[in-house]
């Protein structure tokens, strides 16, 4: 099997930017400057992540050409201003739900039904608005394009997936990837058809090696490369032992985010077959360093994880090339 660092000759030493692009936040001078800091951690990948929000769970229409979601110009302006600071670039189109209801639990009857709506109405809308940002990609000449996020009960409709794929391959020619959510990494039946396997590795911090052991276990049955295109930790009390639960009650902690970096980072760098991180994440209006330390979101600009990343993501780097 080839691993995606060997496939790409560097690890993905990333940074998921600008979600959840929401229009008018883009394209802006504190946008602009909030991309160059994320560069000076030694990031030298980004995910340009942004949402499109249908009604609910059950809607089927994605209005993705309407606010709040951003505009075309400025997807291509983030894409194009991570390119002039030297960044590769995946391009993240993600659905939300405008209610609230996270969208991994989208869902319909298993088989469609007359006058109900079904998995084929929605993917058909779905299939539109992937196929639109793929051109996108194509055109700006993205490395890689996600085509879905931790769509856990969408994940078992496998010939819709195909399909999509399938048609996003007449549109987009670089790599395609699916980023399944955390433990849904061996519950997928599709990975063949993507180029790349990814999932988002919110683990507790004293059960990373238990999850990469499971995970090598999919990696090696599928021979696809795999990296993490979610991973983090708020700068919170208790967040290193729930990191994927944004609003969890405790106090700032840049210590505590930091505990964190260190175990995931020493965790995914002894795999081999781990191809880099795709940090979750760094806003487009970014916060004064000054506010750091009462800041105990995921983004580590300004705290002690800051720090540690870019030393980090500096000797990986290096690493691979030796």
């Amino acid at each position: 099997m080839t691993t995606l660092i060997e496939r790409l000759g560097e690890p993905v030493c990333g940074m998921t930017w600008g979600w959840v692009g929401t229009r008018g936040t883009w394209a802006t001078p504190a946008a602009s400057d909030s991309m160059a800091r994320m560069a000076e951690h030694a990031v030298t990948w980004t995910a340009i992540a942004y949402a499109a929000e249908q009604a609910t769970a059950f809607s089927t229409d994605i209005p993705f050409d309407r606010e709040p979601t951003v505009t075309d110009d400025e997807i291509v302006w983030a894409i194009r201003q991570a390119k002039s600071l030297g960044m590769k670039v995946v391009l993240k189109p993600v659905v939300n739900c405008a209610d609230g209801t996270w969208r991994a639990h989208i869902g319909f009857f298993d088989w469609d039904v007359p006058n109900e709506p079904s998995w084929s109405d929605w993917f058909a809308s779905y299939r539109t608005f992937i196929l639109h940002a793929g051109r996108l990609a194509q055109a700006e000449g993205c490395e890689m394009l996600c085509i879905g996020c931790e769509m856990v009960r969408a994940d078992s409709q496998e010939a819709h997936w195909r399909r999509l794929i399938a048609d996003v391959r007449e549109v987009y020619d670089g790599l395609v990837t699916y980023n399944c959510d955390k433990y849904q990494e061996d519950h997928v039946t599709w990975w063949d058809a993507v180029d790349v396997i990814s999932s988002s590795g919110y683990y507790p911090i004293t059960k990373w090696k238990q999850q990469l052991d499971r995970i090598e276990r999919v990696v090696a049955a599928s021979a696809k490369p795999f990296f993490f295109m979610e991973a983090g930790c708020p700068s919170r009390t208790g967040s290193p032992d729930l990191p994927n639960d944004w609003a969890l009650p405790g106090e700032p902690s840049g210590a505590e985010q930091l505990r964190y970096y260190e175990a995931m980072l020493q965790a995914c760098r002894a795999r081999p077959w781990v191809g880099g991180l795709m940090l979750w994440d760094w806003p487009a209006d970014l916060y004064d360093a000054a506010d750091a330390a009462e800041n105990d979101d995921y983004c580590p600009y300004g705290k002690p994880a800051g720090d540690y990343l870019r030393g980090a993501y500096t000797a990986w780097a290096e690493e691979t090339k030796r």
